[in-house]
């Protein structure tokens, strides 16, 4: 009886390139929010900051600036929910736009109007940037600042600093976040190579035992189709041409069987030469038909190179559970583990 070890073979753990995502987005939530709430103290007159909101276009400007942080967040918050999405660099390109437009303009008014010195404000925009969008967002907002700032206090003594510490923080931030993107993107094809290996074998790049496990508990106690498959003459081929063309003929067998299926069920390789099929919701004439149309496919000659060709056959045992039946997948490769030895049996009687 052959038993299919249940590991599990399901998806990995989330990609390190989604976690980072939710993490800048949880940080900027909390940033964000501790700036909306200061900003609002001191357009309100409490706080320290009280001092540098002067006039009525400072505050109209710092209220403005509130409610971009609102909507910022509510970005952020979308972002982090859906952090694959397709939608996720839009999101993120959008928040850094309002951020730079929000903190720029209020530390343009701030020095135009008040001895405050708040331009230091403007690094948090450049190295957030560059968390988000690496090198390229780094400069953007570096320069985007740099300009408002001219353009908004023109003659400014400050825009000197600016200029040089803006761009160290966006040569710093943008090379280190660059660095790291390409090390969790390399470590994320690492992951899904490594899960591909775990589950799929090596020769045909069909699903192993275990994935074959997992899909089926996948499918519950609902109708569910097993054909057992064994290759006649296999070892035949591999005597007179060898294992190469043995692994050749297998590979090949496997992406007949595959195609043969479409997307009626799985096919996995149990290992030498025999392989497994899943057919879910299937009943008795539907699996015929798969046998039918999966035989056809395999019996075809297959070329081994120098104008050879091999042919092999296939023997086959068919299980079925019906809707509501308590057969494991381990019970009905046994059943169809019997039957396929029935059809072998018959076929060598025949021959």
């Amino acid at each position: 009886m052959r038993t299919l070890t249940r590991r599990s073979a399901g998806p990995m753990d989330d990609d390190a390139l989604p976690r980072r995502r939710r993490t800048i987005e949880t940080g900027a939530l909390v940033a964000r929010t501790f700036g909306m709430i200061s900003t609002g103290l001191a357009t309100a007159g409490f706080g320290a900051g009280a001092a540098a909101v002067v006039g009525d276009d400072m505050r109209l400007v710092c209220w403005a600036g509130v409610a971009m942080m609102g909507l910022s967040n509510a970005l952020a918050y979308l972002g982090r929910r859906r952090p694959e999405s397709k939608w996720y660099g839009w999101l993120s390109a959008a928040q850094s736009v309002l951020d730079t437009a929000t903190i720029t303009a209020i530390v343009a008014l701030t020095s135009r109007e008040t001895a405050e010195t708040t331009w230091p404000l403007l690094a948090p925009a450049i190295a957030v940037a560059a968390l988000r969008h690496r090198m390229l967002g780094a400069m953007l907002v570096f320069a985007a600042t740099s300009l408002g700032f001219a353009l908004l206090v023109p003659g400014s003594r400050e825009l000197f600093y600016i200029l040089v510490v803006g761009f160290m923080i966006a040569v710093i931030t943008g090379t280190q976040s660059s660095a790291l993107d390409r090390h969790l993107r390399a470590l994320d094809e690492t992951r899904r190579a490594l899960q591909h290996q775990a589950t799929h074998d090596g020769l045909t790049g069909l699903p192993n035992r275990a994935h074959l496990a997992a899909y089926a508990d996948r499918h519950g106690d609902r109708p569910l189709g097993v054909l057992l498959l064994d290759l006649n003459g296999f070892k035949q081929v591999n005597d007179e041409h060898g294992h190469a063309i043995g692994d050749l003929l297998l590979h090949e067998v496997g992406t007949r069987l595959t195609a043969a299926l479409g997307t009626d069920g799985l096919a996995g390789r149990l290992g030498g030469d025999e392989f497994l099929v899943l057919l879910p919701e299937a009943d008795s004439a539907l699996a015929a038909r798969a046998v039918l149309r999966i035989r056809d496919a395999i019996r075809q000659p297959i070329d081994i190179g120098d104008g050879r060709t091999v042919t092999v056959g296939v023997s086959a045992g068919v299980a079925l559970r019906p809707a509501g039946g308590d057969a494991g997948l381990d019970a009905l490769t046994a059943e169809a583990d019997a039957g396929m030895y029935r059809d072998k049996r018959g076929r060598t009687v025949a021959a």
